[in-house]
């Protein structure tokens, strides 16, 4: 009997440090930390949780008000995974402080936006009109690509998503950019009526509670190659628990869930 009860503690102890063992850096085939932006990222994580508990896998949303923290704590283990971010941003992250990341798979496409408390079209912005941009250097070339778009501006030929403001050749406008606005603060901007445009990021812009097809005055299409992704740690992308968010976050009720409450501000991909 003796020798039965030590058998069984010995199971019972060894499953029990399995467990600890596979749940290190907010990760396991059981459990899944993910970092992400209150919305539309969190939003749509809590959508996914009972289709992802119904796959084996329980997912802990941790909330984040910038795009700095996210990376970090995936960096040092306290998430298993981020959702707030695209490509060209990760790529930056990556560059600037050798980030081990790896793209695990891209969710949606949130168009930026360009928001005027003055103005109703950006034909009617005067000459030497204050475009405010945010801080987020990855960003400048999305948003400049934008103004170009619509005809106020020209770039270098080849500087494409990489151009910053130095890069304009034409400014029949003179316009001036303001770009040192942290991100999380340009709806603010906007709603106290600073400078005459400002460009939003879509979840900020929701998050402030505007309509980015209905209160921008201009917008990305939805062919933008700007998806936000889910992030892992380099070797994570293959584990049983990110390969189940990705399939989740993919799958037609999520898309249709995306489709529905955002009402085409975030627009849902399948790669």
């Amino acid at each position: 009997m003796k020798k039965l009860f030590s058998i069984i503690l010995l199971a019972v102890v060894v499953a029990a440090l399995a467990a600890c063992g596979n749940d290190e850096g907010g990760i396991s085939d059981e459990k899944l930390i993910v970092g992400a932006s209150n919305v539309p990222h969190a939003e749509i994580l809590e959508e996914a949780k009972p289709l992802l508990k119904e796959k084996g896998v329980e997912l802990e949303i941790k909330t984040f008000q910038d795009y700095v923290l996210p990376n970090k704590s995936l960096a040092e283990k306290e998430i298993g995974a981020n959702y707030f971010q695209h490509v060209p941003y990760l790529e930056s992250q990556m560059k600037d402080h050798d980030y081990k990341f790896e793209n695990a798979g891209g969710i949606h496409i949130e168009p930026i936006g360009v928001y005027s408390k003055k103005y109703k079209s950006l034909d009617e912005l005067p000459e030497g009109a204050t475009i405010i941009m945010s801080n987020s250097v990855a960003d400048h070339g999305r948003m400049l690509a934008l103004l170009e778009k619509e005809g106020l501006i020209k770039v270098k030929k080849g500087a494409g998503f990489e151009a910053q403001v130095k890069d304009i050749e034409e400014n029949p406008k003179n316009l001036k950019f303001k770009a040192d606005v942290d991100a999380g603060m340009l709806p603010k901007a906007y709603k106290n009526g600073e400078g005459d445009a400002v460009l939003i990021n879509t979840n900020y812009a929701i998050d402030a509670g505007l309509n980015p097809q209905k209160d921008a005055i201009a917008i990305e299409g939805t062919d933008s190659p700007f998806v936000n992704i889910i992030t892992v740690r380099e070797g994570d992308k293959d584990k049983k628990s990110v390969k189940a968010l990705v399939e989740v976050l993919r799958s037609k009720e999520i898309q249709d869930f995306i489709e529905k409450k955002y009402e085409g501000a975030v627009v849902p991909v399948t790669k």
